[in-house]
């Protein structure tokens, strides 16, 4: 039996930023494996690939239950500037699969 979910979390990105250009929103998507609560997959709307792959590396294996430490991670080593909407985004849809997975 599958036991991994997709979810999503939005945030607004800074006025000047391409994204917001681009796509409006930062958005955040995340194959959860909700056995374990490990993060998947990720993938973000990015304007650059690299941007994905650093987010990739930074969120991927994680629990989506250590979302402070996820945070902070961030915090530490990203430094674009959609930085606070990835914080946003990523909470965003760590609160979805708490909602999600407590329903089941």
């Amino acid at each position: 039996m599958c036991s991994s979910i997709f979810v999503t979390g939005e945030a607004k990105s800074p006025s000047n930023n391409p994204i917001t250009n681009q796509f409006g929103l930062f958005f955040i998507g995340l194959v959860i494996d909700t056995d374990t609560h490990r993060i998947l997959d990720a993938e973000c709307t990015a304007t650059l690939a690299l941007t994905n792959t650093f987010v990739r590396s930074l969120i991927v294996g994680a629990s989506i239950e250590e979302e402070e430490s996820l945070a902070e991670q961030i915090s530490v080593r990203y430094h674009g500037s959609s930085q606070r909407a990835l914080i946003t985004a990523l909470h965003n849809a760590a609160t979805k699969y708490r909602c999600a997975t407590t329903k089941t």
